[in-house]
C-alpha cells in the first residue's frame, strides 16, 4: 500500500502529468532500443527556479528525485516539502550545478548527492562534513576547452578521482557531464563513457554516469547513462530567473 501524501489532490498544473508520462515513456523506449529494458536510468527532475508547489505536485505523481543548482533556494525548497510524505523516505535532493567552495558544507547538509565535483579545493571543503554516512558525489568532466564551463579536464581526472576516493566523507558514484551546445551528443557521451571505463582501474565501483538532459537524454541512454537530469521537458517553461 502506498504512503498517503499529506496534501492529497490532483497536481495544480493539469499538463504536468502528461509531460511526465511522455518523458517516462520515452525513457522506457530509448532504454529498450539500447538493450536496457530492465535497466532503466534514474530520473532526476530538475526543478530549479520553480516553486516548492511544483515539487509537491511531482511527489503526488510519484517522483522522489529532484535536481537543484542554486543555494539557498534549494535548501528552502527541501525544507518546504520535508514533511510531505508520512512514512516514506524523504525526497532525494541532487545538487546538479556548480558549487562555490564556501557554500559546499551548507549544501552537503541537505543534499543527497552532489553532481559537480570538479576541483581539489571543493573536495577539501567537503572532507570535514558531518553525516551519518558518506555523501554521494559525481566527478564532473569538462568536454570543452573552456575552463569556465565547469568540470575537470582530461589530464586532471585521475588525480581528482583519487582524491575523492581518499576522502572518507565522500562516496564516488561515477562521472557527470553536460554535452556541449552544438556538438554531437552521441560523441560527447561516448567520451564520458570511455573516461568512465578508464577510471575503473582505480575506482571499480564508480560505475554511474550522470548525463543527459531534456534535449539529449535519448543519446545519453544509448551510451550508458544511469542518471538523467531532465527539467523543461517535464516542468515546462522555466520561470524568470529571480
Amino acid at each position: 500500500m502506498s504512503t498517503p501524501i499529506a496534501e492529497p489532490g490532483d497536481p495544480a498544473d493539469p499538463e504536468l502529468a502528461g509531460r511526465l508520462a511522455r518523458v517516462r515513456e520515452e525513457i522506457r523506449d530509448a532504454s529498450a532500443r539500447a538493450g536496457r529494458a530492465d535497466d532503466l536510468p534514474a530520473l532526476i527532475v530538475v526543478t530549479k527556479f520553480h516553486p516548492a508547489t511544483l515539487v509537491r505536485d511531482l511527489i503526488a505523481l510519484g517522483e522522489r528525485r529532484f535536481g537543484e543548482s542554486r543555494h539557498p533556494e534549494s535548501r528552502e525548497k527541501a525544507a518546504a516539502v520535508a514533511g510531505l510524505l508520512a512514512d516514506s523516505p524523504a525526497p532525494e535532493w541532487h545538487f546538479v550545478g556548480q558549487i562555490q567552495t564556501n557554500k559546499a558544507r551548507q549544501i552537503a547538509a541537505y543534499a543527497s548527492c552532489l553532481h559537480a565535483i570538479d576541483r581539489p579545493e571543493l573536495v577539501n571543503a567537503l572532507a570535514s562534513i558531518s553525516r551519518p554516512s558518506p555523501l554521494d558525489v559525481f566527478v564532473q568532466v569538462n568536454l570543452t576547452d573552456d575552463a569556465g564551463r565547469g568540470g575537470v579536464d582530461d589530464a586532471g581526472l585521475e588525480p581528482l578521482v583519487e582524491q575523492v576516493l581518499a576522502t572518507p566523507t565522500l562516496r564516488l558514484r561515477g562521472l557527470m557531464a553536460v554535452a556541449p551546445l552544438g556538438d554531437d551528443p552521441d560523441h560527447a557521451f561516448e567520451t564520458v563513457r570511455r573516461r568512465s571505463e578508464r577510471i575503473r582501474s582505480i575506482a571499480p565501483e564508480a560505475t554511474a554516469l550522470s548525463m543527459g538532459m531534456s534535449g539529449d537524454f535519448r543519446s545519453a541512454i544509448s551510451q550508458g547513462a544511469t542518471h538523467l537530469r531532465i527539467g523543461a521537458a517535464i516542468t515546462g517553461k522555466r520561470p524568470r530567473r529571480p
